[in-house]
């Protein structure tokens, strides 16, 4: 077998957390989007040209976490005859996807985060995601799992912000 074949299976534990709000699915909505902006491009520029004033001004004075993208994963149930409301964001923030990466390039399968908004049958917003920490904490790395604890509170935050 060669080197390019060759593959490694391991199995590891992840934390699920659900934030349940008793508000509507679409006030929850406005408010992430209101309270956690769009990424900003010019900050992923400014990376690649190693621009450290930059990099050290929105460490400083950027927000801690943006919306990379989102995905409307309600409207591809229209297929089965039922259009749901359920969004699916990518969250994170780019210098702290690199204080992981920079130690375990890997960690880049998780950065930035995956998170998903639905509606419950009562049409209340309901959030899941996967505890960060839980699955960076596989890399064996502490200066990994450190900013993945960070990335627990932080994004437990921001949630339950929107969630209120």
């Amino acid at each position: 077998m060669t080197q390019a074949t060759m593959q490694a299976l391991r199995t590891i534990a992840v934390e699920h957390i659900r934030i349940s709000s008793g508000r509507p699915f679409a006030e929850v909505r406005r408010k992430l989007e209101s309270t956690v902006p769009g990424l900003d491009t010019g900050i992923a520029e400014a990376l690649n040209r190693g621009d450290q004033k930059r990099a050290k001004d929105y460490e400083t004075n950027g927000p801690k976490l943006s919306i990379f993208g989102e995905r409307d994963h309600g409207a591809l149930l229209q297929i089965a005859g039922r259009r749901r409301n359920a969004m699916q964001y990518d969250i994170g923030n780019p210098l702290t996807a690199s204080k992981m990466t920079r130690y375990q390039l890997p960690a880049a399968l998780y950065a930035p985060l995956r998170v998903v908004l639905f509606e419950d049958e009562q049409g209340r917003g309901i959030f899941e995601y996967d505890k960060p920490s839980s699955y960076f904490g596989q890399y064996g790395d502490e200066r990994v799992t450190e900013v993945g604890r960070y990335l627990d509170a932080t994004l437990e935050a921001v949630l339950r912000n929107a969630a209120e």
